[in-house]
């Protein structure tokens, strides 16, 4: 766990993440999934879609985990710490309630006659 803590500076730098100390609300989306820019005649590929979720979700569960570690540290306020872990739980949520729709889908395909 120690080493979690002394490790969360080079994981913010990967990542990308820029802390402030401030104790203004984090705003966050559950999935930072950025506007699909095919053209009209194209189509988006569903393996993508998926992929884009499963980056975003990635990304909201690590900054979640990140907060609460800064949390621990006395970095961060305790609004950003529940903020962060509840958007955290929110977007892990949804992936699973999507997951089961995907999984649901593909049995019913499957019990279909050919």
């Amino acid at each position: 766990m120690i080493e979690a803590l002394t490790s969360l500076a080079a994981f913010d730098r990967a990542a990308g993440i820029t802390r402030t100390d401030s104790a203004a609300p984090l705003a966050r989306t559950s999935f930072p999934v950025s506007p699909p820019t095919a053209t009209a005649g194209a189509g988006t590929d569903f393996g993508d879609v998926m992929a884009q979720l499963a980056s975003g979700l990635r990304t909201s569960l690590r900054s979640g985990e990140a907060t609460a570690i800064s949390g621990i540290q006395g970095k961060a306020s305790t609004q950003q710490v529940v903020e962060a872990v509840m958007s955290a739980e929110q977007s892990l949520q949804t992936a699973i309630a999507v997951r089961d729709k995907v999984v649901a889908a593909y049995l019913e395909l499957s019990r279909m006659p050919i």
